[in-house]
């Protein structure tokens, strides 16, 4: 008997590759982390900064369908952190502009804020990239990533630096 091998993708693993690379934006030949983040200046326009309980429930439950999401996707990549997954970054660009009003100065700020901190990785963000070597660990550095980034943002409002 001549086994019949099936290759096709299932569509849970097609869709959760789809979501995972932010649409497809992961696969930007250059920056792919970069392109997410940008895919999440689009998203903080629409969320409703004037409602910190909304926007916390839909930041909770976007942080948990990420790390599902990621768990499923990894499969389809090679590596441990795949660079095409960018929906880590969507989640901790959105952590990063939370209880913060949407304003073209404000997401411009907060991604470079962001983007600084999830690619230089202060203490304990690198300690997390490094131990957590799961879909949790893949969005965990994000998340605190984005927290150090709207403190940041805080203090320096606080301050009148902005």
């Amino acid at each position: 008997m001549i086994e019949v091998k099936n290759n096709r993708t299932p569509l849970i693993q097609k869709l959760a590759t789809f979501l995972a690379t932010g649409l497809y934006v992961g696969y930007s030949p250059y920056a792919p982390g970069t392109a997410g983040s940008l895919l999440g200046i689009i998203i903080f326009y629409f969320l409703p900064s004037t409602n910190p309980l909304l926007y916390g429930i839909i930041l909770f439950f976007s942080c948990v369908t990420a790390i599902w999401i990621v768990s499923i996707a990894k499969a389809s990549f090679p590596t441990k952190d795949p660079s095409p997954i960018v929906c880590d970054e969507v989640v901790g660009y959105m952590v990063s502009v939370f209880l913060i009003p949407f304003s073209i100065f404000n997401a411009i700020i907060l991604f470079l804020l962001f983007r600084f901190f999830d690619i230089v990785k202060p203490f304990p963000i690198r300690a997390i990239d490094k131990k957590i070597e799961n879909s949790f660990g893949i969005v965990l550095d994000d998340i605190a990533a984005g927290i150090y980034a709207n403190a940041l943002f805080h203090l320096l409002r606080k301050f009148a630096v902005l």
